[in-house]
């Protein structure tokens, strides 16, 4: 995994894509920066609103009158999760970044450790519900079981240990971030773009215990039946560049 980067972090960005979740951002973003507040923790919150048609904006900009710390971004041009959150990456100030769901289905507690590893030197801190002391709750059968295949596979054709690559709960240097440039998936792909790509060009890593739970209000994004080509198409671009770039992008 490397040697860790000693720089000093002195801002978290917390990167939250968010389309019609007006049943929940509010006690998501409360909640979280109530967490961050009482540990110490500079940070803002950048919510990016990824074409909702519910209040999901109206409760931002009211909850922005009492929270300086809250950052809400709309996505003008086209959407997608993977739009959504690399707006907010071009539009957060913090040099250290996490990606995090609206649904309150990550822990914000979480948030804490991947603060603190991050500045323990760590260019990446990558969370997984599936080592000794993560848990999941409530995960739908299936999907469950799609996952658990998904993330053996990358597992195998990547030769890592990380076996929860396709969550989207992960923390990163921003100069980690820049790093992986150019993002190329519009969509949840680039849930396994970010981590594969900051591991195939160098950057160091390490990877804690999380827990998620599903959530409880509002309709899940992701369909699968329309991902599972995006996730293969982003494996094998990642995969080749691993093996055929001649090291073309690796951190310097």
């Amino acid at each position: 995994m490397g040697s860790v980067n000693a720089t000093a972090l002195h801002l978290l960005s917390i990167i939250i894509p968010a389309r019609d979740e007006e049943g929940c951002i509010a006690s998501t973003v409360e909640h979280l920066h109530l967490e961050l507040r009482l540990n110490n923790i500079p940070h803002e919150i950048v919510v990016v609103d990824d074409g909702s048609t519910d209040r999901t904006w109206q409760i931002l900009t009211d909850l922005q009158e009492t929270m300086p710390a809250l950052s809400p971004i709309k996505n003008e041009s086209d959407h997608g999760f993977g739009r959504a959150i690399i707006r907010g990456i071009d539009g957060c100030h913090g040099d250290a970044v996490v990606i995090m769901m609206a649904d309150e289905s990550d822990d914000c507690r979480d948030v804490v450790k991947y603060w603190k590893l991050l500045n323990e030197g760590w260019d990446c801190v990558f969370g997984s519900r599936f080592m000794k002391g993560g848990g999941v709750i409530d995960y739908p059968w299936l999907k469950l079981r799609i996952n658990r295949l998904a993330n053996f596979f990358i597992q195998c054709v990547f030769r890592i240990s990380l076996n929860d690559t396709t969550n989207a709960f992960k923390a990163y240097r921003k100069s980690t971030l820049d790093g992986c440039r150019p993002f190329l998936s519009p969509h949840f792909n680039l849930t396994v773009e970010l981590p594969l790509k900051a591991i195939v060009r160098g950057y160091t890593w390490t990877k804690i215990p999380i827990t998620w739970r599903n959530r409880r209000t509002g309709i899940a994004k992701l369909k699968i039946r329309e991902m599972g080509s995006r996730y293969f198409f982003i494996v094998a671009y990642v995969w080749l560049e691993k093996y055929f770039s001649r090291g073309d992008y690796k951190r310097h």
